[in-house]
């Protein structure tokens, strides 16, 4: 599970580096704030499923998919605040930022540990 939270933090950094070069700072920090929004519900959610995993009375399918939604509703959370908070959004940037961290799973099964 961390292994796709560092594929997604990598892709991240990529896409607001991509985004730097078309459209500066203000791209770079749009598209930062796309993949962040991503990848800190996936942190969290990651790290409340290794906590849940080590106590033996736990329930396993409830952790996950109470965690799952709380995962997608923080995520939309992120990003609402990303508009009330900074005013000089680059869409396009911000939408590199979350495809490019949400489709960095995907590579997560390719990655040798």
């Amino acid at each position: 599970m961390y292994k796709a939270v560092a594929l997604q933090i990598g892709a991240t950094m990529m896409a607001a580096l991509v985004a730097a070069s078309f459209a500066g700072l203000r791209g770079a920090v749009s598209a930062a704030l796309g993949g962040a929004a991503c990848f800190l519900p996936n942190f969290l959610f990651a790290m409340r499923l290794s906590a849940v995993s080590r106590r033996p009375d736990a329930s396993y399918p409830t952790a996950f998919f109470a965690g799952e939604l709380i995962k997608l509703a923080s995520t939309v959370g992120l990003l609402a605040a990303v508009r009330l908070v900074y005013h000089d959004v680059h869409w396009l940037a911000l939408f590199l930022g979350l495809v490019l961290a949400l489709k960095a799973n995907l590579f997560a099964f390719l990655v040798k540990n």
